[in-house]
């Protein structure tokens, strides 16, 4: 539980937003289209707008009731959070909630689209882009823009202004915005790093962490034979996994490759990646290390908690996870350094795929059950600003926290009340708790709240990601026809690409053999799928 508190944490207030989304953008995703013409923008003209406020609170004169669905993890009735019961007063909205549990919500979803019986508004909705386009060209779903440069959000004009990538990246092909993102411009992770036993670096007197996968062939090496856990057995394990979901990403970086699936280069040409050379050279090196044991052979067969098990009994030297104690137990510290991307016989390697910054899939939408979109922008809006992403994401001031120097916005922590633990306690007084949700994340929000953890974190960062970082590949929405295709497509291949991976690596297929499972890629669409998000890609980048 400790685990899931922590990562949602994070993704609600730094960079790791990506822990509750496959890709940004990624084929992994479904796509989105225009679909003819959009029969949603009769709301526009509300009868409701001139009782409604652009600036300053309350948002209406008069009372307003909505409805909304959501995620709910469960720990809390959201009918007596403070955060919303403080937005209620602040904006005169009050919301009746159609919540359903994480692990039903898709299907709940689906349940309400297909039936009409709608709620106002969808938060923290997960809402994929095909669903934004079919539903916003449906008229199920209204477009956002005209309220956004009409003056209802200027929260959100001012980022979009600021930054007019992540407009058109939530921008379908009709020129609609059906949704919208949760943004975190500070955000580095994509995926979970790796990380380095530390205790295991101080019994082998490593000062200096590898820089090349030979260096890191020989490091592993020396876990494997050099005893480091001094218990006089050979039950080290020098590098883990499961089933290579964890560190893949990752690992790719190291021949050049920034995405699992489709990514596009430093020239702005896409690539399908399981036909890469460069995917080569990570099966090869894979494939050497399982045939030395250096890689856990467990790998394919164990669950994550086997995998952490391992690692509290000090065996593990290098593993994925959120933070290093997740997996090796302990409190937070800097002992077990973040692993730094190693290079490969690929030139200009590493690389690292980056955060972009924004959600894949939209965490908040209007329908056209709604009377006063408006309103309900201006209700949104406050959570893209200061004051806003700080009461849903820290509770009302002298709560959890209080201002220390207000004019310099830092603030320090208070007791909990009634004493336990803190991200625990703050699970019950604001939706923003393990789901995705609309807002911003931003530097000053947690001015003289970060523990040395964190800013170690941040070091860890600047020093070994970000100088290589860039993000994989922008949110696109496809054409119907094209996601239809893209989808048939993928379907057999990521099948076939996991399969294949497994074999090659654990020598069942020899890699002698590497030609032939290209041809079976291309064969299979390897060539169109890189085509397909080819097109889209340079559609979002010339803003066609």
């Amino acid at each position: 539980m400790k685990k899931l508190r922590m990562a949602s944490t994070l993704v609600l207030s730094s960079a790791m937003l990506a822990s509750m989304l496959a890709a940004c953008g990624s084929p992994n995703n479904e796509g989105g289209s225009p679909n003819g013409g959009n029969a949603a923008e009769g709301n526009s003209e509300s009868a409701a707008t001139e009782g409604v406020s652009k600036e300053g609170f309350p948002v209406v004169s008069e009372p307003l009731t909505l409805s909304m669905m959501s995620q709910d993890v469960g720990v809390a009735d959201w009918t007596k959070m403070p955060v919303l019961q403080e937005m209620e007063k602040l904006t005169g909205i009050k919301l009746e909630f159609q919540n359903a549990p994480i692990d039903s919500f898709a299907t709940k979803k689906n349940l309400v689209f297909a039936s009409g019986d709608l709620p106002d508004i969808f938060y923290a909705a997960d809402l994929k882009p095909a669903e934004q386009v079919t539903y916003g060209s449906q008229g199920v779903l209204i477009p956002l823009e005209k309220y956004i440069d009409e003056g209802y959000a200027p929260n959100l004009k001012k980022i979009f202004d600021e930054n007019p990538d992540i407009r058109k990246s939530f921008t379908t092909p009709d020129g609609h915005m059906y949704a919208l993102p949760y943004i975190d411009l500070a955000a580095v992770w994509y995926r979970s790093p790796m990380w380095y036993n530390g205790k295991f670096l101080k019994a082998l007197g490593v000062t200096e962490l590898p820089k090349t996968t030979e260096e890191l062939y020989a490091f592993l090496k020396r876990v494997k034979e050099e005893d480091p856990n001094g218990n006089g057995q050979k039950d080290e394990i020098p590098l883990t996994s499961v089933k290579l979901d964890d560190l893949r990403m990752f690992f790719l970086g190291f021949w050049g490759i920034y995405d699992p699936v489709v990514y596009s280069d430093k020239n702005d040409k896409v690539h399908y990646t399981p036909q890469e050379e460069g995917y080569k050279g990570y099966l090869t090196f894979m494939n050497r290390l399982w045939q030395e044991e250096l890689l856990d052979h467990e790998t394919f067969s164990q669950t994550g908690d086997q995998k952490k098990a391992k690692g509290q009994n000090n065996q593990i030297a290098l593993f994925n996870d959120w933070f290093p104690y997740f997996t090796l137990g302990g409190e937070p510290s800097g002992d077990n350094p973040m692993m730094t991307p190693v290079k490969s016989e690929v030139a200009d390697s590493p690389v690292y795929g980056k955060h972009p910054g924004i959600s894949a899939n939209g965490t908040f939408a209007i329908t056209s059950s709604n009377p006063n979109p408006e309103a309900t922008m201006r209700w949104v809006d406050y959570l893209y600003s200061y004051e806003g992403a700080t009461l849903f994401n820290q509770g009302p001031e002298n709560l959890l926290w209080k201002y220390k120097n207000k004019e310099a916005k830092e603030k320090e922590w208070l007791p909990v009340p009634g004493g336990g633990d803190r991200e625990e306690y703050r699970g019950t007084i604001t939706p923003n708790y393990g789901i995705l949700t609309p807002g911003i994340n931003s530097g000053d929000l947690a001015v003289g709240l970060r523990s040395e953890f964190d800013e170690w974190i941040d070091k860890e960062n600047a020093e070994k990601l970000t100088p290589i970082a860039k993000p994989p590949y922008p949110n696109v929405y496809l054409t119907n026809e094209e996601q239809t295709e893209a989808s048939a497509l993928l379907s057999d291949l990521n099948t076939y690409v996991t399969q294949m991976e497994a074999k090659f690596v654990t020598g069942q297929e020899s890699l002698a053999n590497w030609d032939k499972y290209v041809e079976q890629i291309k064969k299979m669409g390897g060539d169109r799928i890189a085509e397909l998000y080819q097109g889209a890609y340079d559609r979002w980048n010339t803003g066609e």
